[in-house]
């Protein structure tokens, strides 16, 4: 069966704190989503504010394939005619062939929000219909609180929805508004719904009570045609029902069609594409299309995984455009390192015992605070030097740091560091000011390596945290330094550990090198693919 996917990303979802588009993301996303196959795009509320307003102004610049653009708002204000109502006539100039409107469903709104009669809401929403379907325009009517008004007074509720169907509504969502109504109960009134009104009838529901998607979906398999949501569950306060779930358990698991089997492939990238216009991580933990969404750690499970993927994994990652990924832990049995280099035909350059080595040396780092989940880099070091033991650039025979503190007269306070490392061609000292003790080791590593590795020079550091692993000890504690590398063509992360945070992020800072000067001489494709999906996920 056909359910038509309505996106309000651009509307509900831009209600979400930290959440802000600007209208060229909004162009954007709306492309994006159109590309995906969503059938209704709603870009805004034009009455509300001027990027709204902006966004349908520009909404020419789109090339819309298939989607329908919708704007938003609401029925009309109970003092004003529906003819000369300033947000009624905004959604008119929008130019949008499909119009929202949300009207008040639950009676406490009507009395307390409102301040009108029963009767006098009743017409607000059949009048504002009647004349937006007379404006030629398709009409999703928004049963605002629709759920609680169903609780505390079904046959209002189902009055209004008359209201709308009555004046030509082409959709009737029914609206869980403030998220507080379980499954059960939304099931039991989306039947009776249903039982009473012909036509298409539509499900918006938040996730205050984190059964958003559940909803949504039961409310499909009691009848509803039309579901609302927002990618990545974006949303005021708990945020709406995740879109990108709802479509793929309705086609993967349900059998219905929203976008496509075709389609559905990019919905990962989609997710992602959002994300970083929205400047937020994508959840790795987000099911379907989150870089963890198919991610196996446990020794027991990638043994099982390597046999039939079927064992772990409820689809196939591929479906929903997203991929298997095996982590390397102190969880890791030999199935996680051997999944590693048999996938890309490197196995046969480990022996039994380099393996057995290999997987002991990362469950010892592990257990002393490393953490190679989220340090590739490092990964991808211990992977070249199991393959390359003969393999040996320089030591490290010493280094110093030292802070002076300046006085009023004196300026900042500077640090000065002091390497002295043996190389192939012998010992090599340096010495650098920088800003802060990293920063000046960095220096000095460099100068010392400048001449016999000049191509070092092109690695630089894009960011750097800290995590204390141990607060109980206090200043005392151990802690992890990560640190993320560039060069400009690719990035990775390293990591150290010390009770000392200087020695921590010399361990990170030097696996860094290494592991450059390593690709550099060995210029070996087949390692990175190994470790690449390790990174994967931006």
């Amino acid at each position: 069966m056909k359910i038509f996917t309505f996106d309000t990303t651009l509307r509900d979802g831009t209600q979400g704190e930290s959440i802000s588009f600007s209208v060229d993301d909004k162009l954007l996303i709306a492309q994006k989503l159109d590309d995906l196959g969503i059938d209704y795009i709603e870009g805004g509320w034009p009455g509300s504010n001027p990027k709204d307003k902006e966004f349908f102004r520009r909404a020419g610049e789109l090339r819309l394939k298939h989607a329908r653009l919708t704007a938003f708002g609401a029925t009309r204000f109970s003092r004003n005619p529906v003819e000369e109502d300033r947000n009624v006539r905004a959604l008119v100039e929008a130019a949008t062939p499909a119009i929202s409107i949300f009207g008040k469903t639950w009676d406490l709104h009507v009395k307390r929000a409102l301040g009108i009669t029963e009767e006098e809401n009743l017409q607000l929403i059949s009048e504002t219909v009647q004349y937006l379907k007379d404006q030629g325009k398709e009409v999703v009517y928004d049963a605002e609180h629709f759920f609680d008004g169903y609780a505390a007074n079904p046959d209002y509720a189902l009055r209004t929805l008359e209201a709308a169907h009555r004046a030509g509504a082409d959709v009737l969502c029914l609206c869980d508004t403030n998220g507080g109504t379980l499954t059960g109960r939304l099931v039991e009134a989306v039947a009776e719904v249903r039982r009473r009104f012909d036509g298409v009838m539509g499900i918006h529901t938040h996730n205050d009570s984190d059964v958003a998607v559940a909803n949504s979906v039961a409310a499909v398999e009691a009848g509803a045609t039309h579901v609302q949501g927002c990618m990545n569950g974006y949303g005021e306060r708990c945020g709406n029902a995740n879109l990108a779930s709802i479509i793929a358990n309705l086609e993967l698991k349900l059998g219905h069609t929203t976008v496509g089997p075709e389609r559905l492939a990019g919905l990962a990238s989609v997710c992602r594409f959002i994300a970083e216009l929205a400047n937020l991580p994508l959840r790795g933990d987000q099911p379907f299309v989150g870089k963890s969404a198919f991610a196996h750690k446990g020794g027991v499970h990638v043994s099982a995984v390597l046999k039939d993927s079927a064992t772990y994994e409820h689809i196939a990652p591929e479906a929903v455009g997203n991929r298997q990924r095996v982590l390397v832990s102190d969880l890791s049995g030999r199935g996680n390192i051997m999944y590693k280099l048999k996938q890309h035909g490197l196995a046969g350059r480990l022996g039994e015992e380099a393996r057995r080595e290999l997987l002991e040396r990362i469950k010892q780092m592990e257990y002393e605070g490393y953490e190679l989940e989220a340090a590739e880099g490092t990964f991808e070091l211990l992977v070249r030097e199991a393959l390359n033991p003969g393999t040996h650039f320089f030591d490290v025979d010493s280094y110093e740091v030292a802070t002076r503190a300046g006085g009023p007269a004196e300026g900042p306070s500077h640090t000065t560091a002091t390497v002295t490392l043996r190389a192939q061609d012998g010992a090599h000292s340096a010495t650098a000011t920088g800003h802060g003790p990293f920063n000046a080791l960095h220096l000095c590593l460099r100068k010392c390596l400048a001449k016999l590795y000049p191509q070092i020079a092109e690695v630089r550091l894009t960011d750097y945290k800290v995590r204390v692993l141990d607060s109980n000890k206090g200043t005392a504690a151990k802690v992890r330094v990560l640190i993320e590398w560039s060069d400009h063509r690719r990035s990775w992360s390293t990591v150290g550990v010390s009770d000392n945070v200087i020695e921590a992020s010399w361990k990170a800072l030097v696996d860094a090198i290494r592991l450059e000067l390593m690709r550099l001489t060995e210029t070996d494709s087949s390692i990175e693919r190994a470790v690449e999906d390790y990174c994967w996920g931006v």
